[in-house]
């Protein structure tokens, strides 16, 4: 439909310049409108199909000088941010919205633990309730955090993975008096970089995921005792080393292309048929034979190597898995070995 500029109404303008967005972009902007508005302009949409670029051109430039001519608004606020909230969500959602901002923001002053060692940031928190350390890790990096974690008592270890995972948010008030607490203790400054939320499995998980081999079972067989069924939802959201069974033929070859065929080798020892197949069906030719005489001359092995070796193929599964390039199928029925 080839229209001049002059002939457009409003509703049509603001469908040629959805048109040219992304359609993520597109998305978004079209989500601000009313279910009205959005109708109408989708009808437009539709009946446009093609604008003539000459067109879509002098509705962009108009959209531009526009959007460049309107009143600056220079005051910004809490004020300003809970009314245009409360404006978008209505008030029960925005104060939920404005409430999980204040302790994001609250969050930022424990960035600066990211900068010193973490054998500084067991000293800062040795003698804190296992609440209070749980909430600095769970404000911390999963890689700092796990370091730190591994550096925990024992049993310690359980009690303060317990509290991240059913802490939830913390109030605004109480997370600055614990950073600014460490802080003063530390002499450390506050670096202003953007914080996570807290709380709950996932930073738990993260945390774990990061973690060696011995601080994953210390934290996991405390839980155990502390809250089994807590445990057991966490193992079941956890990557294995029995998850390779779980990986499509595609996914557990490019799995066991970047290990090193003496590590897989000593990962299966003692390993159930299930995963020995999933392994052994999964590299062929040349690497097969290389891994096989490699488990030949494998003897007698300490169960603490065994579990280093099979947290490499953990790793490799977990990092994969992140980046997307492979699926985990974490909703099958248990295997029977």
């Amino acid at each position: 439909m080839k229209l001049a500029d002059s002939t457009l109404t409003g509703t049509q303008k603001a469908a040629v310049v959805l048109m040219q967005m992304s359609p993520p972009n597109a998305a978004r902007v079209m989500a601000q409108f009313t279910d009205s508005e959005a109708e109408e302009i989708a009808a437009e949409i539709v009946r446009l199909r093609k604008v003539d670029p000459v067109v879509a051109e002098q509705v962009m430039t108009e959209f531009r000088e526009s959007a460049l001519s309107a009143p600056r608004q220079a005051r910004g606020g809490r004020e300003l941010a809970e009314n245009l909230l409360e404006a978008s969500f209505g008030a029960a959602k925005a104060a939920g919205l404005i409430n999980r901002l204040a302790v994001n923001v609250a969050g930022r002053s424990f960035e600066f633990l990211e900068d010193i060692e973490p054998v500084q940031v067991l000293a800062l928190i040795d003698g804190e309730l296992p609440q209070t350390i749980a909430l600095v890790l769970a404000h911390l990096s999963p890689r700092k955090a796990s370091t730190v974690m591994s550096g925990l008592p024992g049993s310690l270890r359980a009690d303060v993975a317990l509290c991240i995972a059913t802490m939830g948010s913390g109030a605004p008030e109480a997370i600055g008096i614990v950073a600014e607490t460490l802080k003063v203790r530390g002499g450390a400054a506050v670096s202003q970089q953007a914080s996570k939320v807290v709380g709950g499995i996932q930073p738990l998980l993260e945390i774990i995921n990061k973690a060696d081999a011995s601080t994953e079972r210390s934290v996991l067989d405390g839980l155990d005792l502390l809250n089994p069924e807590l445990a057991g939802e966490i193992r079941a959201q956890m990557v294995t080393f029995d998850d390779i069974v779980k990986l499509e033929r595609r996914d557990a070859q490019l799995v066991l292309r970047g290990l090193d065929s003496t590590v897989l080798a000593v990962a299966m020892k003692g390993a159930s048929e299930a995963v020995l197949e999933a392994i052994t069906t999964n590299v062929s030719g040349r690497n097969l034979e290389i891994l096989e005489a490699e488990i030949a001359a494998l003897g007698p092995l300490r169960t603490s190597q065994i579990e280093e070796a099979r947290a490499a193929v953990v790793r490799s599964i977990r990092e994969l898995d992140a980046e997307g390039e492979i699926t985990i199928h974490r909703d099958e029925e248990d295997y029977v070995y």
